[in-house]
């Protein structure tokens, strides 16, 4: 759910601890760190599971989605060759390469 999403990224913004334990899991992935969607999975969906709040990588990228056009927006479309600065950190979006599986 879309809405476990919004739940969990609330939670993560104001817990310096469950920050800290994202990034620790995050740090000890065994994987290439380019391949997000199974950083994700493994680093981040367990303390969503955790918390109460599970979604899926799917879900994820829908939220970040409707995060970075809402952040977007307001600054209006940038030209070509324009870059926009996104302080925000997406798990997903903008990030090094994808696997495969979907």
């Amino acid at each position: 759910m879309i809405e476990n999403v919004e739940k969990f990224f609330a939670l993560y913004e104001q817990d310096a601890q469950l920050r800290a334990k994202v990034a620790e899991a995050e740090a000890g992935y065994p994987g290439s760190l380019e391949i997000r969607e199974a950083v994700a999975e493994y680093a981040l969906l367990p303390f969503a599971e955790e918390l109460g709040l599970p979604f899926t990588v799917k879900e994820l990228r829908a939220y970040e989605t409707r995060v970075k056009l809402q952040r977007i927006k307001p600054a209006g479309i940038p030209e070509e060759g324009e870059e926009i600065e996104e302080p925000y950190h997406y798990w997903l979006l903008d990030y090094g390469w994808e696997s495969e599986l979907k």
